[in-house]
């Protein structure tokens, strides 16, 4: 009979597997440590504030194309963030230079 922190641990070791096999490295903060989530938590937050909770969706694919314009019309394109230095992430990625010009 398994005790139930080695069933955790092998699930665990098979995560971390599958992960290496695909290229990927997990993002695994302390228990309980909030920055870890806090950007998505704030993306979420904003999500829900500005289009679900707008109004009834009668479809899921209508509350997919609603989410897709926020994020495509608004979040990207005029929203401001302090950390870009108060630019939209459209804005930034104009003018940052691409990774291929870096390398040259």
């Amino acid at each position: 009979m398994r005790r139930p922190n080695e069933s955790a641990q092998f699930r665990s070791r098979k995560f971390v597997r599958a992960l290496a096999r695909h290229g990927l490295t997990g993002s695994m903060g302390r228990v309980g440590a909030a920055g870890d989530n806090a950007a998505m938590e704030s993306f979420f937050a904003l999500l829900q504030n500005n289009v679900l909770n707008r109004r009834t969706w009668n479809t899921r694919e209508e509350l997919r194309i609603a989410i897709v314009t926020w994020i495509e019309r608004t979040y990207h394109r005029r929203r401001r963030q302090a950390a870009l230095g108060r630019l939209t992430p459209i804005e930034y990625e104009v003018i940052m230079p691409t990774p291929v010009s870096q390398a040259a």
